[in-house]
């Protein structure tokens, strides 16, 4: 399995929304919501316009852990479930597959997500760097472990930053300069 980082330019998540609105809303709004919410893939995929449209929380079952989860939709994001869904029917599934009245598979969606990052020169991308850069700069702005950790269901505030990718930007930072 391969392992994926999270977006740290801000500028190349503008591009990468970008290259996605260019080619699908669908695909572009995947992506928005990933950025945005910090769900899993998993728990992306199934949601359906009902779960959102009009709501101040998604509320749901995770799908890994089976927990739970009641988790805020940002004004902005509102606002983009707003325009995204107002042709569409409470039944329908936000991310529908082109081909099926189901909805994308994970397969698919990496397919599409990972050649977008592809196009705008971001490495080591997969469907999980949604929820990593949703977390890196939740802490990057926030600057508080035990809130995103409890966001994420993780047990400890070591594995949370080591999830987003911070152990590992710290040490190399201490690296970087350290010889003897």
């Amino acid at each position: 399995m391969q392992t994926v980082q999270p977006i740290r330019d801000k500028h190349q998540i503008e591009m990468m929304k970008t290259a996605l609105l260019n080619t699908s809303y669908r695909n572009y709004f995947l992506l928005v919501m990933g950025l945005n919410t910090g769900l899993r893939i998993s728990d992306l995929l199934p949601l359906r316009v009902q779960d959102v449209r009009g709501k101040s929380h998604i509320v749901m079952k995770e799908t890994k852990t089976r927990k739970n989860k009641r988790f805020l939709i940002n004004i902005e994001l509102r606002n983009i479930i707003s325009d995204y869904t107002i042709e569409l029917s409470d039944e329908d599934y936000l991310f529908p597959s082109k081909k099926t009245d189901l909805p994308l598979k994970r397969v698919q969606a990496y397919k599409v997500l990972s050649q977008a990052a592809s196009n705008v020169g971001i490495e080591d991308f997969g469907t999980h760097s949604m929820r990593k850069t949703f977390g890196f700069w939740h802490y990057t702005i926030n600057k508080n472990v035990a809130l995103l950790q409890d966001i994420f269901n993780h047990s400890s505030p070591d594995i949370t930053l080591r999830y987003i990718g911070i152990n590992q930007d710290i040490v190399d930072k201490s690296l970087e300069h350290f010889s003897l």
